[in-house]
C-alpha cells in the first residue's frame, strides 16, 4: 500500500541507504535513524504499511510520511505520523503528504486514523487540523503529555 503521488510529492519505501537522510529528521524517541529505519521496515512485513520517505518529484529528500499502529491507552490504533526537514517546513508538504496517506488508509479499510502530537507542537497540530483530524483526547505518552487527534475514515 504506498500513497498516490501528489502533485508535488512522491512516496517510496524507506530502505538502509536512506540513513543520511533520515538522520536529518526530528525523530523524537530513543530508536535513532538505524532503529527508526529497522522499524520502520519491520512494520512494512508486519502490517503491509510504515512510513514512507517523501520527495519531490525531482527527488529531493522532503522526510517521512506514512500509517504506524500506535498504543494509546491500551488499545491498538493507526496512527498517521509526518516528518519534514527543518528547511522545509511551513511550504505545506506535511499536510499535501499526509492528505495522501489518509486517502491510503481509507482505500484500505481502515476505519479511524489519529496523529499523536506533542502540545508545543502547534504545526503539527495545525496539520492534523488541514487532514481533516479533531482533538479527541489528551493522554500520557512516552514520557510526557500528547495530543489525540483523530477521524474515523
Amino acid at each position: 500500500m504506498l500513497p498516490q503521488p501528489t502533485e508535488r510529492l512522491r512516496f517510496r519505501e524507506m530502505q538502509e541507504s536512506d540513513l543520511s537522510e533520515i538522520a536529518t529528521l526530528e525523530l523524537g524517541g530513543s530508536r535513532g535513524p538505524r532503529g527508526w529505519i529497522e522499524w520502520t521496515r519491520d512494520n512494512y512485513a508486519k502490517h503491509g504499511f510504515g512510513l514512507w520517505v517523501v520527495e519531490t518529484h525531482s527527488g529531493e529528500f522532503v522526510g517521512d510520511c506514512g500509517l504506524t499502529l500506535q498504543e494509546v491507552e491500551g488499545d491498538w490504533m493507526v496512527e498517521a505520523g509526518w516528518h519534514v526537514r527543518a528547511p522545509l517546513r511551513r511550504l505545506g508538504y506535511a499536510a499535501e503528504a499526509a492528505l495522501s496517506v489518509v486517502d491510503a488508509a481509507r482505500v484500505a479499510d481502515v476505519e479511524h486514523v489519529i496523529a499523536i502530537i506533542r502540545p508545543d507542537n502547534v504545526a503539527s497540530q495545525g496539520v492534523a487540523r488541514k487532514i481533516g483530524l479533531h482533538l479527541e483526547r489528551e493522554i500520557h505518552k512516552n514520557g510526557g503529555p500528547a495530543l489525540v487527534f483523530g477521524a474515523d475514515l
